[in-house]
């Protein structure tokens, strides 16, 4: 637990280097430095505004009153003392820091020898009594187990801790490396002794689904169990948590919801454009395991310092689900690395034969982005794969991630745009070949060769996270590329049609209301145009939207599918055509109370029904976003290859084999 300290000092540290935080005092108590990923530093950026933001509330409510003070539990090599004092902030305020004896002594000592940090804390700054490992006149540091509650009380009362004067209590990922009843009984401590008082808590939530697991697992690893999750397991039970023991006040937001109604829109685009970025889903997800908390008694109802900015369209109440979808093991593609990736892609170049291309996952005994081709075919109801090496002469071509690929015949399919690291270029097009006979048995002979173009179908194929969808056009083949992401634009809202024989852009005339630029889409051929579905939008909002490019005679147009109920916003899913149906498999979504499954739209009548996914015969967690999925229309079956992610510092997570859904149930149902 106390290790956990440390490292996040050092991550906030490198946060603070990079300009997402402002803290010239983190240098000097984080020790050692080491720069993170962007991905950390947006994660530990959130933290600090949210807990920021209501510090600050309390001062400027209590900037009237004759004296105040903050305690922070747990505190580590924090730094919020010494920014308060250098800002000014701290003339009516002592701040007490509470941590393990032997954390408390480190950072006493640091203090003492860094004039930086000594000089804010004043002349008769210095040694305390007993647990008291540093005594200032505004600045209390005390070693002490927060679980042993008698002894805590006992030093904050030999420290000066005043139960009479408005106290702010900050727990900032503590409370859950307690046992719960130690936990609780400090909530309710603070409730009873302190009658004015505000606690503010950010901690993880949501241990159940498939991010939530691969959580837990990393912090068990670390042996800092989180003891909080199975008993107050979402937001609503961490409310009534407080409620129940004494605060007569308590609001909760998880940060996804405190970043976009909380933060002003000009500090978003600050932080977004900060480092190259392009780990969106890990982002959110991250964002929706962990909340804000803001108690309260006898001083103003704590919502005030979670306010928002803006106020933000919310999917209404639990989403509802239909039914079920059971998730089985392909038993005989199991334990074959090559099919552990995500960010790839998978197509059908022929019945029951699929090519996946790209993506970052494993090859060779490790973790890269991955060059080789898997050719994946069925025979007698069983799945066979196997691994196809390619000899490219520039190896980026091979390297991709978040690319399209469309099969243009039984022995043709274009690979267009993707990318290798989201600070480069997007790549080109690339022709791949294969002879007719290709399947698992006989994958040998699928060539790769670079493409030619204009340069007007060049600029078309330099994105990533894009569609490209086949359409008819008075008899003829195009592609249709739409939207995706480039190392200029964080999103796309403009297309191309492509002739697929000559690959030359046509200019086609399109009418009608244009789509809100987005990436991480779903786009499906059907009845000769484009069905785009959601996506993630300009200010990293995910988008609910389901539109039809349908062909007219002298063009196409633009229609909006009214869904109902509402489509709930989401990207990085699949999604299909069957029938009149349109099916999304998985994503991300910013409604926290479950993971998508799959969502059928009736094309006809826009009913909308969502099913939950069954996973009790999967033994590890199954993750839907940046998967590829290719169904099946004979036996209504819906494969699922790879998924997951970078789950923010608690390890990369790849979908351990593909998965078969059995669709049969819910499509003779519609």
């Amino acid at each position: 637990v106390q290790g956990t300290g440390g490292s996040s000092a050092v991550s906030k540290c490198s946060a603070a280097a990079r300009g997402y935080i402002q803290d010239r005092f983190l240098r000097l108590l984080a020790g050692r430095r080491r720069r993170r990923a962007p991905l950390i530093h947006r994660g530990y950026y959130i933290r600090a505004r949210a807990v920021d933001h209501c510090v600050q509330d309390f001062l400027l409510k209590t900037q009237g009153l004759p004296r105040t003070q903050i305690l922070s539990l747990g505190a580590g090599f924090d730094s919020l003392y010494f920014r308060l004092k250098d800002m000014g902030l701290l003339h009516h305020t002592v701040v007490y820091e509470v941590d393990f004896p032997n954390v408390a002594c480190q950072k006493a000592t640091l203090i003492k020898r860094m004039k930086e940090l000594s000089a804010l804390v004043g002349d008769n700054g210095g040694e305390g009594l007993g647990a008291i490992t540093f005594s200032g006149e505004d600045y209390k540091l005390l070693g002490v187990d927060l679980s042993e509650l008698s002894d805590l009380e006992r030093t904050l009362e030999e420290a000066g801790l005043n139960n009479e004067i408005p106290t702010l209590f900050i727990a900032e990922v503590v409370l859950t490396y307690m046992e719960n009843t130690r936990s609780d009984a400090l909530i309710r401590w603070a409730a009873e002794r302190f009658p004015q008082a505000c606690f503010l808590v950010y901690e993880q939530v949501h241990p159940e689904d498939p991010f939530g697991r691969v959580m837990q697992q990393h912090f068990s690893q670390l042996n800092s169990a989180l003891h909080s999750l199975a008993q107050y397991p979402d937001c609503e039970a961490q409310r009534r948590r407080f409620l129940g023991k004494g605060w007569t006040d308590c609001s909760v937001m998880d940060m996804n919801e405190f970043f976009t109604c909380c933060i002003p829109e000009d500090e978003q685009q600050r932080v977004q454009t900060l480092e190259p970025f392009d780990e969106y889903e890990e982002w959110h997800l991250k964002c929706s395991h962990y909340f804000v908390l803001a108690a309260s008694k006898g001083m103003e109802p704590s919502w005030t310092p979670l306010l928002p900015t803006v106020t933000v369209p919310r999917h209404a109440g639990p989403v509802g689900m239909a039914g079920s979808v059971p998730a089985a093991v392909c038993a005989r593609l199991s334990g074959i690395p090559g099919l552990r990736r995500y960010g790839h892609h998978s197509v059908l170049i022929k019945p029951n034969v699929i090519l996946t291309t790209g993506g970052f996952g494993e090859e060779d005994g490790q973790h890269c982005r991955v060059r080789n081709f898997h050719v994946l075919s069925k025979h007698a109801g069983y799945w066979k794969a196997v691994c196809v090496t390619q000899n490219i002469p520039d190896k980026r071509w091979g390297e991709r991630l978040y690319h399209t690929v469309s099969c243009l015949s039984d022995t043709l399919a274009l690979v267009v745009g993707g990318r290798t690291s989201p600070s480069s270029a997007g790549l080109g097009m690339l022709w791949l070949k294969f002879p007719e006979t290709c399947n698992a048995s006989d994958p040998n002979g699928v060539a790769v060769e670079l493409v030619s173009v204009q340069p007007a179908a060049e600029v078309a194929a330099l994105r990533w996270r894009h569609s490209t969808t086949e359409v008819t056009f008075k008899g003829e083949q195009y592609l249709f590329v739409y939207g995706g992401r480039s190392v200029l634009e964080p999103v796309l809202g403009d297309w191309y049609f492509l002739h697929t024989r000559e690959l030359s852009c046509t200019v086609i005339a399109v009418e009608g209301p244009v789509p809100e630029s987005r990436h991480s889409h779903s786009a499906c051929s059907w009845q000769g145009g484009v069905l785009i579905a959601g996506g993630l939008g300009a200010a990293e909002q995910p988008l609910g939207s389901v539109f039809l490019l349908r062909e007219l005679e002298h063009g196409f147009q633009w229609q909006t599918i009214e869904t109902h109920p509402p489509l709930v916003p989401r990207y990085s899913h699949t999604a299909h055509v069957h029938e009149e149906k349109l099916l999304l498999v998985g994503g991300v979504w910013f409604h926290a109370s479950c993971v998508p499954g799959i969502t059928v739209i009736d094309l006809m009548t826009g009913l909308c029904l969502d099913y939950v996914i069954n996973v009790e015969h999967l033994e590890w967690p199954l993750m839907l976003h940046n998967h590829s999925s290719v169904f099946l229309p004979n036996e209504k079956e819906l494969l699922v290859i790879g998924g997951g992610g970078n789950c923010f510092s608690f390890g990369t997570h790849l979908n351990l084999e593909p998965v078969s859904l059995s669709l049969s149930s819910i499509l003779i149902s519609h």
